[in-house]
């Protein structure tokens, strides 16, 4: 069937058909995304350990710009949704352009600081001695792909929340794919080493960020990207940041309970670090594939909330709970069947004490991963109805204070990498749970105060 207009088949398509529409998009992209920096650790592990550690370092650097570009990506995303729901452009429109020229003037900024401070910014994410060459390398690429890469983050998530998640998927996957061949050319070809991976993931950082533009420009979504519409003024700004800070919070206090674990894992040598990287982006498979489905979700609260269609949120909730805890433990039961090949593509023969420590993280982080579908469906009904602080409260202490305290408290009487890797299932774990229940009773409070008819959907 055919919809008249985005709201019609965000408030009237079928709840399945319409998750996989913007979900499986959405996990398409993450995959890519997943593969592309899986490649980047095969080649670079081909360098030496240190090189291998040094990626797991400067990931924590990513993720933090990555967060202040989702802060503006999931603030004007959920808005725009909303806007949208409500029919209102004109705010959408407002709230696209401010966020997106903001991005791109922090990303800026980013550069130039991080290009200032390189060496206490290595030490600070986790790197050791023996790592930071090559950390340092790796580091000022991704500094030079900041502006792009934060502001990236803005046009896909304001293509996906407008369900247009195909367009975002295009522009993810495209990057992704010729940064795989890049780090053949440069790192294999040229035998240009970690600076080979850097410039790779910097140059298709740069061409995801044009085929996004191009979406706007050619594609003529319904928000738009013209600075004529931006407005810094205090209100724009502060709705935005409103909904945008917890989910900043949120993944800047874990990367900063990651970078913590780096150090903590340091002290068993940079086979540890690299280890902890290495398992990590393998294990991604399974988190592409769970967020892909609740970042669907999303932008179909978002749409349904500005409706005022509660009824539909709560049988679009139970789809994704359902089919993300399916998909969860499918792909972890497949990680854990081929786990020994998978890793043994990154880690040099010889180094036992990587794959052991990688093995170790396997065992303890992929059976619990089913967790995650309650974690982010629980977040992205909370954030799609307009409760982004609730949401980034229960993430801040389930996912990242708890690790915190983990480390500085509980890792101490046990210090093994069993302990380090132990904070992972239990922080998702609770942090699962709450989304759980508290996003069940937002819900039925917002039923209770504004009653539907008994045929809407």
């Amino acid at each position: 069937m055919k919809y008249k207009s985005q709201y019609e088949m965000m408030t009237e398509k079928p709840i399945p058909g319409l998750i996989v529409k913007l979900g499986i998009p959405t996990m398409i992209s993450m995959f890519v995304t997943t593969i592309y920096n899986m490649a980047d650790s095969y080649f670079v592990g081909q360098i030496n350990t240190s090189a291998s550690g040094a990626t797991s370092v400067v990931l924590g650097l990513m993720a933090i710009l990555q967060a202040v570009g989702f802060m503006f990506g999931h603030g004007c995303g959920s808005l725009i949704s909303r806007m949208m729901g409500k029919k209102d452009i004109d705010s959408a429109k407002r709230y696209s352009a401010t966020a997106f020229y903001s991005a791109l003037a922090i990303g800026i900024i980013a550069l130039l600081l991080g290009t200032f401070m390189l060496t206490p910014l290595m030490y600070l994410l986790g790197s050791t001695p023996t790592i930071l060459p090559y950390a340092k390398t790796y580091a000022f690429c991704i500094l030079c792909a900041a502006p792009a890469l934060v502001s990236s983050c803005v046009m896909n998530n304001i293509l996906r929340y407008e369900g247009r998640a195909v367009f975002a998927m295009i522009g993810l996957t495209s990057g992704g794919i010729v940064n795989i061949f890049l780090d053949a050319l440069f790192m294999v070809k040229m035998d240009m080493g970690i600076l080979g991976a850097g410039m790779a993931t910097a140059i298709s950082q740069y061409l995801s960020w044009f085929i996004l533009l191009a979406a706007f420009l050619f594609k003529k979504p319904q928000t738009s990207l013209a600075f004529k519409y931006a407005r810094f003024d205090f209100k724009t700004l502060s709705d935005i940041l409103t909904i945008g800070l917890p989910s900043l919070a949120r993944q800047g206090l874990a990367s900063i309970s990651t970078m913590l674990l780096n150090n903590s894992a340091g002290v068993y040598g940079d086979a540890a670090i690299a280890a902890m990287g290495i398992a990590g982006r393998v294990s991604m498979f399974i988190f592409s594939a769970v967020l892909g489905i609740g970042q669907g979700f999303q932008p179909v609260a978002g749409f349904n909330f500005g409706a005022k269609k509660y009824k539909r949120i709560g049988t679009v909730m139970r789809c994704c709970y359902f089919v993300t805890a399916l998909v969860a433990v499918a792909c972890a039961a497949i990680l854990l069947i081929f786990r020994h090949p998978l890793l043994a593509l990154y880690i040099q023969n010889g180094n036992e004490l990587a794959l052991e420590a990688a093995y170790t993280r396997f065992y303890i982080n992929i059976a619990p991963y089913f967790t995650l579908a309650f974690m982010e469906v629980g977040s992205g009904v909370l954030r799609g109805l307009g409760k982004s602080t609730l949401s980034t409260v229960i993430s801040l202490l389930g996912s990242c204070v708890f690790r915190l305290l983990w480390i500085y408290f509980i890792f101490p009487l046990c210090p093994t990498l069993w302990m380090v890797y132990l904070s992972y299932p239990i922080s998702w774990t609770l942090t699962a749970l709450t989304h759980f229940t508290v996003s069940m009773v937002v819900r039925r409070r917002y039923m209770r105060m504004y009653p539907e008819p008994e045929d809407v959907l």
